[in-house]
């Protein structure tokens, strides 16, 4: 499961539970929103529709990456998958796990290597044009096809322009209240239905 708690003062405190690995933790500075349930399942079943056992990279969205795993240990995901992630506590999962910076989009190990995954899903940590458009030449180098972009609505134009990408109607939910809508992109086809945005 992930449950997040968060505290603002000073530092931001976050209790992290995911998977069965908890950790209690400071960090200044990182920008981190974390999906509720509803939009963790719904894009984990998106990505296990369309990835006929095809790898998967899970750029700095480590709920998505976790409902992955548990999908994993039910003997349901066939394929490999990673988390590209900067915040080093993630280093739980294990050789899953790629230490990423944004700022050195294409510094990734040898074991990423250009067009080896079917299926990339990323969520920019920052909501600027400097980020996107790093991000956008990790995704460009790694994916062989499948695209799903999760970032705000204000990046329609920019997300077009560097990947392809489309609004598709879901709209990702987080569990913290953010004040700019976020949208869900991808570069094929696509519905993704929850009770959430059904309602809405």
């Amino acid at each position: 499961c992930v449950c997040v708690c968060v505290c603002v003062c000073v530092y931001v405190c976050v209790y992290v539970c995911v998977c069965g690995v908890c950790v209690t933790f400071f960090q200044q500075q990182l920008s981190q929103f974390w999906y509720n349930e509803e939009t963790a399942v719904a894009l984990t079943k998106e990505v296990l529709r369309i990835s006929q056992n095809r790898r998967i990279a899970c750029i700095s969205c480590p709920t998505l990456f976790a409902k992955l795993i548990q999908v994993a240990q039910l003997g349901q995901l066939e394929c490999e998958a990673y988390l590209l992630e900067y915040d080093r506590r993630f280093e739980t999962y294990g050789s899953s796990f790629v230490y990423y910076d944004y700022n050195d989009p294409l510094t990734l190990p040898h074991l990423i290597t250009a067009h080896s995954f079917g299926i990339v899903v990323a969520d920019p940590p920052f909501l600027s044009e400097e980020c996107l458009c790093k991000v956008a030449q990790t995704i460009t180098f790694l994916a062989q096809d499948k695209v799903i972009l999760c970032t705000g609505a204000v990046m329609e134009d920019l997300a077009l322009k560097l990947l392809n990408v489309r609004p598709c109607g879901f709209v990702p939910r987080h569990n913290r209240n953010l004040a700019n809508e976020f949208l869900c992109y991808t570069n094929y086809d696509c519905t993704i239905v929850t009770e959430e945005n059904d309602a809405s």
